[in-house]
């Protein structure tokens, strides 16, 4: 154990894990704090875009989707297929993590295999951590790290943000349920398809979400989630996998937990400390997606660290989530207005569907998601879908809207 490191990366989810990697790769000390026994209840869903930036293996796909089917409230569907454009990768979170932090570890990262418990900001201006560790037999000094600069990345219920930042801090979320069963052998097709994601909008399944249902090759996530308390996400799940034909497929994994839904204003504590990913609420409003924005963060992250300590600015950690904001914060935003216009009810969510049965939306839809960024190359195809959506919007009877 090193007396300092350089980064201490408290996390090893997607963000974490590239974070640790890309700060060793560049020469600092790093360690990286994880307790190795949670899974992110997660639909898996991987865009091109992450494929390609941060040259994810064929064999950690465990499906490979083409095409989503969306569900109305009504049980009218609408086909959205991808084409020729790529595919979204589907990957399972019991595996991928472990790869990344795999990778972490041989770019020069320290694995410790526990949770933070305790955290201090010395005079000196360096970081004590107190570790709870998860092997028992581990060497005592492993209890207490210290280090120049934390980075943050341990999720929704961020141990870190709860112990070195106001509570008001903590960002809006939905509460994510789902659950890993085998997926059937001989499927009905007109229910279940292995190469096909099932988004459900649904006042019965999330009154102010949406439920869904994703191939995982020989095993399948389906799940819900919802802000309303009360909202019963199991039953949600179960209702889900009847329709799907899957409630007599064996459960394997039940998970839950809390999915942010607004990126915070500042990330980072002024000092030397940055929270990134989940723990900094970079998940995308309406659509829950949070696997490639959480690896982006990992790099971004890592850069504005390296840059705080070769300079000495603290301010430099600022640039994590200038760079993010600049980069996605548009997407973010109309996200979040869709969200609060559609998700509203049942009315909204059938007009809604009907929507995304539009090619011109399809394309766009598809093209942005895969590539993770805004389509300018037909600016007349977004004019085009903004007078449709006010049209829809208009035949909703007003004591609906």
């Amino acid at each position: 154990m090193r007396s300092i490191y350089d980064v201490a990366v408290v996390g090893g989810g997607p963000c974490g894990a590239i974070a640790a990697e890309r700060l060793a790769r560049s020469g600092l000390s790093v360690v990286l704090v994880d307790p190795g026994n949670r899974i992110k209840p997660c639909g898996g869903a991987i865009p091109s875009r992450a494929l390609k930036d941060f040259d994810i293996p064929d064999e950690l796909l465990v499906a490979r989707a083409h095409s989503a089917r969306i569900i109305a409230p009504s049980g009218n569907t609408v086909e959205m297929q991808i084409g020729d454009i790529g595919f979204v990768g589907m990957v399972d979170r019991e595996t991928f993590d472990p790869y990344l932090r795999d990778h972490a570890a041989k770019a020069g990262a320290s694995l410790i295999t526990g949770k933070l418990t305790e955290m201090e900001d010395m005079p000196d201006g360096v970081l004590t951590l107190k570790i709870e560790l998860t092997d028992r037999d581990a060497d005592e000094n492993a209890h207490q790290v210290r280090t120049r600069q934390v980075i943050g990345a341990d999720g929704a219920n961020s141990t870190v943000r709860r112990l070195m930042f106001p509570a008001c801090k903590k960002p809006p979320y939905v509460f994510a349920y789902h659950e890993i069963v085998e997926s059937p052998r001989s499927p009905d097709p007109n229910r279940f398809q292995t190469d096909r994601c099932d988004v459900i909008y649904d006042g019965q399944v999330s009154p102010d979400f949406y439920g869904w249902v994703f191939p995982h090759g020989g095993q399948t996530s389906v799940g819900c989630g919802s802000a309303v308390k009360g909202h019963n996400l199991r039953q949600a799940t179960s209702v889900l996998r009847s329709r799907a034909g899957l409630e007599g497929q064996r459960t394997l994994r039940r998970e839950g937990a809390p999915l942010p839904l607004r990126p915070m204003r500042r990330w980072d504590n002024g000092r030397n400390i940055l929270l990134l990913g989940d723990a900094a609420g970079t998940v995308a409003p309406s659509s829950g997606e949070g696997i490639y924005y959480a690896m982006l963060c990992g790099t971004l992250g890592a850069d504005a660290v390296a840059a705080s300590l070769a300079t000495g600015q603290a301010r430099a950690l600022r640039q994590a989530r200038r760079r993010f904001m600049a980069e996605h914060g548009r997407v973010f935003f109309i996200l979040g207005i869709m969200q609060a216009v559609w998700y509203r009810s049942d009315r909204f969510r059938e007009r809604f569907v009907s929507l995304c049965a539009d090619p011109d939306i399809q394309r766009l839809t598809w093209e942005s998601y895969l590539n993770k960024r805004l389509v300018h190359r037909d600016p007349l195809g977004h004019v085009r879908v903004f007078f449709k959506d006010l049209a829809q919007l208009a035949r909703i009877p007003a004591g609906q809207k």
